[in-house]
């Protein structure tokens, strides 16, 4: 199963990615992991795109394009992936199609998880970080708060800039703006579906299993 998690900032992408990865035996892929590991592995490509990260700056598409290229062609993708809010911009995901072609990759499903601005920027909101690992919490549901360490590592717990209200909203109109192209080039394949990305985590996944048997 070859899978393509769509969907803005707080929708809950990563949590259904982890859980399909579960059930298919496919390996998640985000973004952030790729580049992580290039940088902790000191690759050409990791230290390259160090650089801009240190200034600041967006990894260039070419980077990203190069390092998830790196991944998909590895045996551990050899029986399908579910790959984690990427591609983001339509440059992004005509750039990754040929490498599908090189690869012999077909994209079974993109799924979009469907969640309204107010609902995101109350989920952000109450969201907290792992300085160390990066794993995400929820202040409300798992009652912790930026004065407690984190359950998995024991590292610093805090509240990223960009998860503040008023970011939030100017995060959802950049998000909006850049994605509802590659949304209308992957419903042009006939391969796009829409999840409603609202309630408890086990009813959002039995929609997105729903979606990708039919």
């Amino acid at each position: 199963m070859n899978i393509i998690l769509f969907g803005a900032p707080g929708v809950g992408k990563g949590t259904q990615a982890k859980i399909l990865s579960h059930i298919y035996h496919i390996p998640h892929i985000s973004t952030g992991d790729i580049l992580r590991d290039a940088i902790k592995e000191k690759t050409p490509l990791g230290l390259e795109a160090k650089q801009y990260m240190d200034r600041g700056n967006l990894v260039p598409d070419d980077i990203m394009i190069a390092l998830a290229r790196n991944v998909l062609e590895t045996d551990r993708c050899k029986n399908g992936f579910v790959l984690d809010g990427f591609p983001r911009t339509l440059s992004q995901a005509k750039a990754l199609q040929p490498i599908f072609d090189e690869l012999h990759i077909k994209l079974d499903k993109v799924i979009n998880i469907d969640v309204d601005e107010k609902e995101i920027i109350g989920r952000l909101s109450q969201r907290i970080v792992c300085r160390s690992c990066g794993k995400i919490y929820n202040s409300e549901l798992d009652h912790f708060s930026t004065s407690d360490k984190c359950f998995k590592c024991g590292g610093e717990l805090y509240q990223r800039n960009d998860d503040k209200p008023e970011t939030v909203k100017e995060r959802l109109k950049v998000y909006w703006a850049e994605t509802e192209p590659v949304k209308q080039y992957y419903e042009g394949m006939g391969i796009m579906r829409n999840v409603d990305g609202v309630g408890g985590i086990v009813d959002i996944t039995l929609r997105v299993l729903s979606m990708l048997r039919n």
